[in-house]
């Protein structure tokens, strides 16, 4: 075999190995920290912004609590007995961790059907179309990430019943996507970045 082919397909052989970088950005608590490291997110965010309404900086501190900025996360396994894996908590999975019969809806109802919730373009979509359906359903601002955030989790008829009443600590962890949306707000208005 001659080296020519070899080098050809030692380089399909590693194209074919992998998907994507799903390692998360380091310095999560920098929005323009985060938009250098991976310039493709912020074009995936103004796409969502101009299609949904929905703000970059409401995004990133949804995906930051969903995810960390990983594309692959997903829920941890229920062990029986402490040590038998017995399935992950729930089907969610990507940046938005998104669980399998929504992210089913999403797709069919914008008619997406190749989209993958390990794509950030895919996941910030997502996230703009949910949001804008909480905004009609629950009448909450597009801009207001601890509200959203809230009926992100309990689900649009679980946030009507105010389902997170009963729930402390997940009242706490609004309350952080909140300030951090906030956070990145401003610092995303600090420093320039591309993708517009």
């Amino acid at each position: 075999m001659s080296r020519t082919l070899r080098a050809i397909l030692m380089v399909a052989l590693l194209a074919s190995c992998g998907g994507g970088n799903f390692s998360a950005p380091r310095n999560l608590d920098n929005a323009c920290s985060i938009l250098k490291q991976r310039p493709t997110y912020m074009s995936a965010f103004r796409q969502a912004e101009r299609r949904w309404g929905v703000q970059p900086h409401v995004l990133m501190a949804m995906i930051y609590q969903e995810s960390k900025f990983i594309g692959n996360a997903r829920t941890p396994y229920r062990y029986v007995l402490g040590v038998l894996p017995m399935g992950r908590q729930s089907s969610a999975y990507g940046y938005a961790q998104a669980l399998d019969a929504t992210w089913d809806e999403y797709r069919k109802a914008t008619r997406k059907y190749g989209a993958r919730r390990d794509r950030i373009d895919d996941a910030t979509d997502f996230m703009g179309w949910y949001m804008t359906q909480t905004r009609e359903r629950n009448g909450i601002a597009l801009s207001d990430a601890r509200a959203q955030y809230l009926a992100y989790h309990e689900g649009h008829t679980g946030y009507r019943r105010a389902s997170y009443n009963a729930k402390p600590w997940l009242l706490r962890v609004a309350g952080e996507v909140g300030a951090r949306s906030i956070t990145y707000e401003q610092q995303l208005a600090s420093c320039r970045v591309r993708g517009r």
